[in-house]
């Protein structure tokens, strides 16, 4: 198949490009540069800069044929999302529509969409299977929730002419190789690995005992090619996550371990919490294991182990030599 990922040069863009190559499609990676970097595409996936708000900028790449899009790009940040909810709301819900104009004039046959855990809000049920109400209480979680609806909306329309595939992966806490440790809106573990490499505290936001379900990129990446092919996935809503709970406490105490710290040796403070946090998150992933055969494989142990390397070899080539001492 001929891919299109948005978002392509991002933390999971990257790894999903690797992958799709591997699985023997054709892939062209579109990103804005504005959280990645062009320059880590993968070699045999051809590079486009452009962004899903301006749709001059992706017809030119749809015109030339595409049978798939893996749509990823989008703001990530809650915190962000409070600050600038404008610039929140146009890039996830208006550049999640301007994306489905482009599939519905190409007439693009599949597409998956990047949802998220926040769709649920601060629900009751947990492990949280796909059933549970979504009632989002952060505005990044409105947006993208608003987005996954435009897009099964989209796909239910009797008026398209052509049969249009839609799934919606609602992603868990994705975490590993590749995730920034300097971009203090993306990922918490990547914030906590980076705090350490730069040896700041470590803050926590509330009292630690919100928590959170961690999956492996790898494992992330898996359940998308998966599903791009399978054609139960057809119409579907699936959770990828990691299945297993894990409190920002622990988080922090892990992470430091994994850089060698023992236990209460490493400043780790606590501030007000924030808006929009989820109390309790994890998945319930018996969805993708019946749909698709997929399950984590990927323990967190190990998982973090992997990503620390990778961290601090990173760290290593850019770091000046007194911090690296």
């Amino acid at each position: 198949m001929k891919v299109l990922i948005t978002g392509g040069a991002g933390f999971i863009g990257v790894h999903l490009a690797r992958r799709l190559l591997a699985d023997g499609h054709e892939v062209i990676a579109a990103d804005n540069e504005s959280n990645g970097d062009l320059s880590l595409v993968p070699r045999g996936a051809k590079a486009v800069r452009a962004d899903v708000t301006k749709p001059e900028e992706l017809d030119p790449v749809f015109a030339r044929g595409i049978d798939a899009v893996c749509h990823i790009a989008g703001q990530v940040s809650i915190i962000k999302a409070f600050s600038d909810p404008v610039g929140d709301l146009r890039t996830n819900t208006e550049g999640t529509v301007q994306t489905l104009k482009l599939c519905v004039k190409y007439k693009v046959p599949r597409l998956l969409y990047a949802s998220s855990m926040t769709l649920y809000g601060d629900c009751k049920v947990v492990p949280t299977p796909e059933s549970e109400p979504c009632v989002p209480d952060s505005y990044y979680g409105i947006t993208k929730f608003a987005a996954e609806r435009y897009v099964h909306s989209t796909a239910a329309r009797p008026d398209l002419g052509f049969d249009f595939s839609v799934t919606s992966l609602r992603m868990f806490s994705v975490y590993g190789p590749g995730q920034s440790y300097n971009n203090p809106y993306q990922g918490v573990l990547g914030i906590f690995s980076g705090n350490v490499l730069r040896g700041e505290p470590i803050t926590i936001f509330g009292d630690g005992e919100q928590t959170r379900d961690f999956v492996f990129v790898g494992d992330i990446v898996d359940g998308w090619s998966r599903a791009l092919t399978n054609k139960a996935a057809k119409g579907q809503v699936i959770n990828l996550g990691g299945g297993r709970e894990t409190s920002i406490n622990d988080l922090a105490h892990a992470v430091t371990g994994a850089f060698g710290f023992a236990r209460g040796k490493y400043d780790i403070r606590h501030a007000p919490g924030r808006p929009g946090e989820q109390r309790g998150v994890q998945a319930d992933v018996s969805k993708a294991r019946e749909l698709l055969g997929w399950e984590p494989k990927t323990s967190f142990e190990e998982g973090l182990k992997q990503t620390v390397a990778w961290a601090k070899s990173e760290f290593a080539k850019t770091a000046p030599a007194e911090r690296r001492a």
